[in-house]
């Protein structure tokens, strides 16, 4: 059974950062795409990036390229997100996704994966 689980969300004022954890198991992780997506109230759910595990090939959209950053420890099949500069307009709940398998060494693509995990809640304060 795919599971992931995000952790290290919380209530950061503009300006600070965040670390984000995904805990991925229940896959191959080396053969899998995962990738960081947002919802806010109100709006629609936004992918913001994506990591392939096996040479860790990035991918960023335009409102947090430079902000924020993928990583991935495949010893600890972990994916990290990054955040700094966060902005007010940042809050969401944050959900890592996975989507797989697929052939190494191709990339990543943005859209909308076929596992979830929970969500973490993240609250940027002006």
């Amino acid at each position: 059974e795919v599971q992931l689980v995000e952790s290290g969300g919380g209530l950061v004022q503009a300006g600070g950062s965040l670390r984000l954890s995904c805990a991925a198991s229940g896959f191959t992780f080396e053969d899998y795409h995962i990738g960081w997506f947002r919802q806010a109230p109100g709006k629609e759910r936004e992918a913001l990036s994506c990591i392939e595990s096996t040479d860790h090939s990035t991918l960023y959209v335009d409102s947090v390229k430079g902000r924020f950053t993928i990583s991935s420890d495949n010893a600890k099949n972990t994916v990290y997100l990054q955040m700094n500069s966060l902005k007010p307009e940042d809050t969401a709940v944050y959900y890592c996704a996975a989507d797989g398998p697929f052939l190494s060494g191709y990339g990543c693509s943005l859209y909308e994966y076929k596992y979830s995990g929970r969500g973490t809640q993240v609250t940027v304060s002006s």
